[in-house]
């Protein structure tokens, strides 16, 4: 996955843009100079060209302030992680000597930089945005984040370097599995025990893990990669360098993996920081599967793992699609049913479902529970066909497509899911209009 930075001094409008690259009010946007503490992550994607963005702290080179040396310590990572950076100044003010300061240091960089002049409103800031060419960073790119304008131009610049689809394109076929979770629940040890031996160093302390590790489990003669990674912390609890790189690769590793394993502790269940990470991985679009370790710690009565299954289920009801396993990887107990499981769920993302079976079982559904009228226009799903795979998508065509109700979206998912097994996958609809019916098509 191509990673993009954007940094520069406080309040230059870094925040603003990110949120316009990945199209959602995100990040926190203030006037109030170091409201952004700590990277923030998303997703854009331009002339089908994806990459994750980051969004750094106000960047003050110098500073001794601790807020200040924190911030510059993030931004640093960023640069060092990223594959292109947008360097973010204010039309407003002009070039100022920390811009000059900031300037220095990505030329030393050695990575592809944009250099963008927020701010730019009118033909005063326009005409005022030439004096940037002074920084040595190539041509200068005003624009308005908060609008949008001449934004086109400098994403074609961003992106000039990216690779096309931003995946790694090693062709590797063999499953990839990323064990993944919060600090101290037992990653490493899942790994140790599937591989036999001790190849992650495992102690009580959060955090051990440093990077992503990639080992090898043979399994029945099939070779499986394991991605052992990093815990994942609430931005708040990382006050190491060191950690902020773990949680950068480990978000590289969720999206170079097929399946990720979520690792939640039995003994304190599934928390917000599990959630989050759930939903990290539902917006990369793997595979998810739910692993509850340290299940030999509880105390088992006859309906211990079915109410925890339930609570879980009632938590997360958007992803009640998610298989749950209780393994205990000190007794290695169902230790390999994780496998069994990836390998399960990789098979169903890789499942094409024939256009003339989807119709004749989701049609006749779709015309008994019809999407509700809307603005006085009934809405009519004319056909569906599987477009994509890893993860599977589905087309729908209908007459007014922009008009479909969310509720109806997520009950045509339910449908779908209640008629066909894509446990543990996400799955994704795009929607176009047609007004031709599926049967004139089959005629």
């Amino acid at each position: 996955m191509n990673l993009v930075a954007i940094v520069g001094r406080p309040n230059v409008g870094k925040s603003t843009l990110f949120n316009r690259l990945i199209g959602v009010r995100e990040a926190i946007v203030e006037d109030t100079p170091g409201v952004t503490r700590d990277r923030l992550y998303g997703y854009s994607d331009w002339n089908g060209k994806r990459f994750m963005v980051i969004d750094t702290g106000g960047f003050i080179p110098g500073s001794e302030d601790k807020m200040e040396r924190a911030v510059r310590e993030q931004a640093m990572i960023a640069l060092e992680e990223a594959d292109s950076i947008i360097f973010v100044c204010d039309g407003r003010d002009g070039v100022t000597p920390f811009d000059q300061d900031i300037a220095r240091l990505l030329r030393t960089s050695k990575k592809p930089v944009t250099l963008i002049i927020n701010k730019c409103d009118n033909a005063i800031q326009l005409t005022q945005s030439y004096e940037f060419h002074g920084l040595g960073l190539g041509e200068p790119y005003p624009l308005s984040a908060l609008n949008g304008y001449n934004s086109g131009d400098f994403l074609d610049q961003v992106t000039a370097n990216l690779t096309e689809d931003g995946t790694e394109g090693d062709g590797d076929t063999r499953l990839k599995i990323a064990l993944v979770g919060r600090p101290n629940v037992g990653k490493s040890s899942l790994s140790n025990a599937l591989l036999g031996k001790d190849r992650s160093i495992v102690t009580d302390i959060p955090g051990t893990t440093r990077d992503a590790v990639d080992a090898i489990v043979k399994y029945y003669g099939e070779e499986i990669i394991l991605i052992d990674t990093a815990g994942l912390r609430k931005r708040s609890h990382i006050s190491e360098n060191i950690e902020m790189y773990s949680t950068l690769r480990t978000s590289r590793a969720i999206e170079r993996c097929d399946v990720a394993v979520v690792i939640v502790d039995a003994t304190r269940g599934l928390e917000d920081q599990d959630k989050k990470i759930i939903n990290q991985i539902s917006d990369a679009r793997k595979g998810i599967i739910i692993a509850v370790n340290k299940w030999d710690l509880v105390e088992k009565e006859t309906q211990t793992s079915t109410e925890f299954t339930k609570k879980i289920k009632e938590d997360m009801r958007t992803f009640d699609y998610i298989p749950i396993v209780y393994i205990s990887a000190l007794t290695k107990q169902r230790i390999t049913k994780v496998v069994e499981m990836g390998k399960d769920i990789l098979t169903k993302r890789q499942t094409r479902i024939k256009t003339s079976k989807l119709n004749d079982v989701l049609l006749p559904l779709f015309e008994k529970t019809p999407p509700p009228a809307v603005r006085s226009q009934d809405l009519r799903i004319n056909y569906v066909t599987q477009v994509g795979t890893e993860p599977p998508v589905f087309a729908f065509f209908l007459n007014y497509p922009q008009m479909l109700p969310e509720s109806y979206k997520r009950f045509m998912e339910r449908t779908i899911r209640s008629n066909f097994d894509f446990e543990g996958t996400p799955i994704s609809f795009v929607f176009r209009r047609k007004n031709v019916p599926y049967e004139d098509i089959k005629r």
